[in-house]
C-alpha cells in the first residue's frame, strides 16, 4: 500500500499502473451572467492501490474534484481517464454504468434505509443491477465482513453506533466490486476514536483496491 496527499492544482506524478489521470482539469458553474470557478488546471495521476487523501479548505474545490473523479460530474475542460478510458467525453448512460460497476462511493451522510437490515441495505444496488438474490445475499455477507460487521447482518440502521453506521456504507459502496472507492468526509459525523478504527479499515481494503478520500484536514494515512 503507499498513500499521497493531493491539493487541487497539484502536479502530475510518476506513475506506474495508472488507475485514473487527470489532464488540465477545469469545472465552472454558470447561473445567468454568474460564472463560479471551482476547478482550474488540475493535473496528477493515481496509481493501483494507492490510498490518496485530497485536502484542503472548505470552498477549495474538493467535492467537486471528487464528483469528477466519482462519475457523479463531468469537468467543463480537460480530460479524465479511467483506466485509459476518457470518462470526460462520456454520456450519461455510460458513466451510470462505470458508477454502477467501477466505482464506490461513500457520502458524508449514510444515506440509509432505516426500515432495512444492513444485509439488505448493501444489497440495494444489485437490485438495480439486477444481480440474482443469492449472490445479491453472499456479496452482502461479504462486504460486511470486510469491514467487521459480519455479525450484525440483520441489525437495522438505527441498532448500529455511528461507527458502525459508516462502515456499513462503506460495505455497500464495497458490494459491486469497485475498482475505485471514494469517500467525501467520511468522518464528519463520528468520533475520533470510531475515525481510527475506520482509517484502520481502509488501509487494509487499500490492499485490494485504489482508494480516494476528501478531507479539510492535513490526513496521513
Amino acid at each position: 500500500m503507499s498513500s499521497q496527499a493531493l491539493a487541487p492544482g497539484s502536479a502530475t506524478l510518476a506513475t506506474t499502473d495508472v488507475v485514473l489521470a487527470l489532464r488540465d482539469i477545469g469545472k465552472t458553474y454558470t447561473s445567468g451572467e454568474l460564472s463560479v470557478e471551482a476547478l482550474r488546471s488540475v493535473s496528477f495521476d493515481i496509481r493501483a492501490g494507492e490510498y490518496v487523501a485530497i485536502t484542503g479548505p472548505s470552498g477549495s474545490g474538493k467535492s467537486t474534484l471528487m464528483h469528477i473523479l466519482g462519475c457523479l460530474d463531468i469537468p467543463s475542460t480537460g480530460t479524465y481517464l479511467l483506466a485509459g478510458d476518457d470518462v470526460s467525453m462520456m454520456d450519461e448512460a455510460h458513466l451510470a454504468h462505470i458508477r454502477n460497476r467501477r466505482i464506490g462511493f461513500v457520502f458524508q451522510r449514510f444515506q440509509l434505509m432505516a426500515q432495512l437490515s444492513a444485509a439488505r441495505n448493501v444489497e440495494l444496488p444489485l437490485v438495480y443491477a439486477n444481480v440474482p438474490a443469492v449472490e445479491r445475499r453472499e456479496r452482502a455477507v461479504e462486504a460486511l465482513a470486510q469491514v467487521g460487521l459480519r455479525d450484525r447482518t440483520e441489525h437495522r440502521p438505527g441498532e448500529l453506533s455511528g461507527g458502525q453506521q459508516q462502515r456499513l456504507t462503506i460495505a455497500r459502496a464495497l458490494s459491486h466490486f469497485p475498482e475505485v472507492l471514494c469517500l467525501d468526509e467520511f468522518s464528519i459525523a463520528i468520533d475520533p476514536v470510531t475515525t481510527m478504527r475506520i482509517e484502520e479499515v481502509l488501509k487494509e481494503l487499500s490492499k485490494e483496491l485504489t482508494i480516494i478520500l476528501v478531507t479539510n484536514v492535513n490526513y496521513q494515512a
